[in-house]
């Protein structure tokens, strides 16, 4: 745990240092056709609160978390050793694996959607947006149960959150429209820029695609691949329209207290609960959530530069 805190603390002038060279190479480009979706101070201004307001409760998110990873640790038959590299390159290969099962049901039930969403729901793309990251979302804390495989193996509880913190690490770069295709071999086995702007379009057919965190080849081998074709539009299916942190932060989670509260049946309310973004009690009418296939796109907007 307290090299998953530290690792964090030091990546903050990284952080700040990348993203000061990126405004600077959208200021020096003058091209309009490369800016695409640009910069916008008050949505950057709202990431990075969002990010503030997230690094005051990250230990206690960990908190809540550790429990299932540790417990499910106490019950390995035996302990992996951190000296030897090879479990190293284990621990991490199968927690991005773990991330991509993570991710996925991150988009595709809705509990754990209200909390992703707060990622997404920046209508720019650039590395601001990558430390737009929820917290304390109630209900959130049960994706942990992926990691729970890698602490039965015998990888130290530890072990496992480092390597999800090189995990997300590895994917702060690639929130840029600054780099363009990289070769192929490694946009084939990769996670890059390319592949997650497309993780991020709101339009078809990007919409719930590339869910992988360092290796592309999960999304390719789990039928969830799409490559960049198009031009991309940012956001949410149906955007928040709001530069408050607070709100920004809990938008999904309360149109989906207010879904449950409007439902008609049991069913109905577990639906809203565990079925995808844009699942309707049947026979109910209620407001859309901001994301899935049977939500309602807005017409593209026009890209704001810097």
């Amino acid at each position: 745990m307290e090299q998953t805190l530290k690792i964090g603390l030091y990546a903050v002038p990284a952080f700040l240092l990348l993203m000061i060279i990126e405004f600077i190479g959208y200021k020096l480009d003058k091209d309009p056709k490369s800016q695409r979706a640009g910069i916008s101070a008050r949505d950057t201004a709202t990431s990075l609160s969002i990010y503030a307001l997230g690094r005051i409760t990250k230990s206690l998110d960990k908190f809540i978390e550790l429990p299932i990873v540790v417990t499910a640790a106490a019950f390995a038959p035996h302990t992996l050793s951190s000296s030897a590299w090879w479990v190293w390159a284990v621990a991490i290969f199968l927690a991005d694996l773990a991330y991509y099962a993570k991710h996925r049901m991150a988009h595709r039930i809705r509990l754990f959607w209200a909390s992703h969403s707060v990622h997404h729901s920046s209508e720019h793309f650039n590395l601001s947006t990558a430390v737009r990251l929820p917290w304390l979302i109630p209900g959130s804390f049960l994706t942990s149960v992926v990691y729970v495989p890698l602490a039965l193996l015998g990888i130290p509880a530890w072990m496992i959150f480092v390597s999800q913190s090189i995990v997300l690490l590895f994917q702060y770069p690639i929130h840029t429209e600054r780099i363009n295709r990289l070769p192929r071999p490694v946009e084939y086995i990769f996670n890059t820029p390319s592949h997650h702007r497309v993780h991020h379009g709101a339009n078809n057919p990007y919409l719930d695609k590339n869910y992988g965190g360092i290796l592309i080849i999960w999304d390719r081998l789990f039928g969830s691949y799409a490559e960049e074709t198009e031009r991309v539009r940012y956001g949410l299916t149906k955007n928040i329209n709001t530069f408050n942190p607070l709100k920004a932060n809990y938008y999904e989670f309360t149109g989906l207290l207010r879904d449950i509260r409007h439902a008609r049946t049991w069913r109905g309310r577990v639906g809203y609960l565990l079925q995808p973004p844009g699942w309707r009690e049947p026979g109910g009418v209620v407001e859309q959530p901001a994301r899935g296939p049977e939500a309602v796109e807005q017409p593209a907007k026009v890209p704001v530069s810097v």
